[in-house]
């Protein structure tokens, strides 16, 4: 443990948040490629072209892709010999401070005791890094390493997302079909569009929660599962399109993580539909 370079661990997080808060993937960025070649509607084509050339700035830049530049949730992998001290966990809290600092951050942290934290009279936080990361959720990896995957959540997918029980009666069909209706509502609410829905199901908010967590920072936009493609395509189908203007592409792709499931009748479902600069990430092994 002596050997740990926490200074090293500040430096790498700050850095990762940085990049998680200005950068597309480049799978991202190949889907956004795709989705303006096939795109019909010629409104819906602009959105998507200006969305990507500003993402393309964002990055040059080092700047926040969106003014709401978002919250850290984090997840951190641990392989079978690698340690986390409580140092650790200090280091990687100052690295996301840091880079909230850096980002910068939009400085919209709310100050006070409990209550005056929900009625928002205890004033905002002038400092970036007073906008606190979530708990970290930490899993197991095979790979012999600590790698941390900081994502940044905005307020508008919060405002849209739900977590809520679906009777599947021994159906798959019936899951999908909700979070299809899930989904067609919240797109058509949200206004950023297109998104990436993040989708968990699992037997416990939390569980379903986490499983959404974990389909974000597994998700590739270039491999889709069956049930993902079907998720997509029949939201796309419903025509809200890019910002709301109509067209073919509201969702970009789906990332779908069931979890381990219970003997009864209920399926927890978390569908977050992600707007069109989420999920932003990205990862570093510390």
């Amino acid at each position: 443990m002596s050997d740990i370079n926490y200074d090293q661990i500040i430096e790498k997080v700050k850095n990762t948040l940085v990049t998680a808060g200005s950068t597309f993937r480049p799978d991202k960025k190949e889907a956004y490629k795709k989705a303006i070649e096939s795109e019909s509607n010629e409104k819906a084509k602009w959105v998507l072209q200006t969305i990507l050339d500003n993402a393309e700035a964002a990055e040059e830049n080092r700047s926040p892709l969106c003014d709401d530049s978002g919250i850290p949730h984090m997840v951190l992998e641990v392989g079978p010999d690698a340690v986390v001290t409580g140092r650790t966990l200090d280091a990687i809290r100052e690295g996301i401070a840091q880079g909230l600092r850096a980002l910068p951050g939009r400085p919209m942290g709310i100050m006070g005791n409990d209550s005056q934290r929900i009625d928002q009279s205890g004033g905002l936080d002038p400092d970036s890094a007073g906008v606190k990361p979530a708990p970290i959720l930490i899993r197991n990896t095979e790979d012999n390493v600590l790698r941390l995957h900081i994502m940044m959540f905005g307020g508008g997918p919060a405002i849209r997302a739900k977590t809520y029980r679906v009777f599947h009666k021994h159906n798959t069909q019936t899951v999908i079909d909700e979070i299809v209706n899930w989904a067609t509502e919240s797109t058509a609410q949200l206004g950023c569009t297109p998104c990436t829905l993040g989708v968990g199901v699992g037997r416990s908010h939390f569980e379903a929660a986490s499983m959404m967590l974990q389909a974000l920072v597994d998700g590739n936009h270039n491999v889709q599962s069956e049930m993902e493609q079907e998720i997509t395509r029949r939201v796309n189908e419903a025509n809200i399109g890019p910002l709301g203007l109509k067209g073919d592409t509201t969702v970009i792709s789906t990332f779908m993580k069931v979890g381990p499931q219970r003997a009864s009748g209920v399926r927890v479902v978390c569908m977050r539909p992600c707007c069109c600069f989420e999920p932003r990430i990205a990862t570093v092994e510390l």
